[in-house]
C-alpha cells in the first residue's frame, strides 16, 4: 500500500521544536559490561549531558570471585563482544569491569587495552582500572583510602593495584559481596556509610571500586561532608570516556573530578 501525503516539507526554520532522543551528537561510547550487571550503564546515563550515549556488549561472569573473574577474562566471548561494540561509530571503547583489569597488576591492565585495540581499531580504548589512575592523578591523589563491597581476596588484589601505581592506601574496607546482583542492590545510604567509614585524615582522596556498585548519586554529599575528592570506577570510567573523546558532555552535581568537564547549559 502506498500512502501519499499533500503536506510539503517544512522551509528552513520553520521546523517545531523536537524532543531529545539520546543522540550521541558529542561522544558516543562503546561499553564492554558484565551480562549480570546493570549500575554502570545507569550511572554513565546520569552522568551524560545531551549529546552523549553508550552502546553495551555484554560478558558473562559466573560469579564475583578471582576464579570467577579470571574464567571471564580467558573466555572467547570477551573478544566477541569487543569487536560487536567497536561494529558501531563509536568514539572510545571502555572495558567495565574493575577488578577484572586490575586483578593481576597494572601490566595486565595495559595489555587487555592493547589486545582490545587490536581487535577494534579506530576508537580509543580504555579500562575501569587505567581510568581509575587517571582520574586521581587529576585530583592530584596520594595517598588515598579504598571502600569495596567486595570479598576479601579480590579487595587485596584492589589495595596491590593502587599501591603499585603510586597510591598507598592508608586505611579500606570491604563489604564480602560475592553475587553480582547482590552489589547492584546496596543502597546509596549504605554507600554512604561504608566511604565514611574508611575515611582517614592521612587519605588525599578516597577511592569506591567496582562498576556495580551505586556510587554517583552520593558522590557530591560525600566531598561536601569530607572535604577532599571521591572517586569511583563508575565516575573516573566516564570522565575519562569524555576526556579521551575531547569533550564537556557531564552534568554537574557528580564530583570535582567534572570541573572543566561540565556541559554548558545542562541541568
Amino acid at each position: 500500500m502506498t500512502i501519499v501525503t499533500s503536506q510539503a516539507p517544512a522551509k528552513a526554520g520553520a521546523y517545531p521544536r523536537f524532543r531529545y532522543d539520546g543522540s550521541g551528537n558529542l561522544a558516543r561510547i562503546g561499553l564492554i559490561y558484565i551480562a549480570s550487571s546493570v549500575v554502570m550503564e545507569e550511572e554513565m546515563w546520569a552522568m551524560s549531558a545531551h549529546g552523549v550515549s553508550t552502546h553495551t556488549a555484554r560478558i558473562k561472569l559466573p560469579k564475583v570471585t578471582v576464579q570467577g573473574i579470571e574464567e571471564m577474562m580467558g573466555a572467547p566471548e570477551l573478544e566477541t563482544a569487543a569487536r560487536m561494540a567497536g561494529a558501531a561509530p563509536i568514539d572510545v571503547l571502555l572495558f567495565g569491569g574493575t577488578s577484572a583489569s586490575f586483578l593481576h597488576g597494572a601490566a595486565y591492565d595495559k595489555a587487555l587495552i592493547e589486545k582490545i585495540r587490536q581487535w577494534v581499531p579506530g576508537p580509543k580504548v580504555t579500562t575501569a582500572s587505567t581510568a581509575t589512575l587517571a582520574a586521581l592523578a587529576k585530583v592530584k591523589a596520594g595517598k588515598v583510602a579504598l571502600a569495596t563491597p567486595y570479598l576479601p581476596e579480590i579487595h587485596e588484589r584492589a589495595i596491590r593495584f593502587l599501591e603499585e601505581n603510586g597510591h598507598p592506601v592508608v586505611k579500606s574496607g570491604y563489604l564480602g559481596i560475592s553475587d553480582d546482583h547482590a552489589l547492584a542492590e546496596v543502597s546509596l545510604e549504605e554507600v554512604y556509610d561504608h566511604v565514611l567509614s574508611v575515611d582517614h585524615p592521612e587519605a588525599s582522596a578516597i577511592f569506591v571500586s567496582c562498576t556495580n556498585f551505586r556510587t554517583v548519586g552520593a558522590i557530591e554529599a560525600l566531598e561536601e561532608r569530607l572535604g577532599k575528592p571521591v572517586i569511583s570506577a563508575n565516575q573516573a570510567s566516564f570522565w575519562h570516556c569524555l576526556a579521551l573523546a575531547g569533550v564537556a558532555g557531564a552534568r554537574p552535581g557528580y564530583g570535582c573530578l567534572f570541573e572543566g568537564n561540565v556541559h554548558e547549559g545542562s541541568e
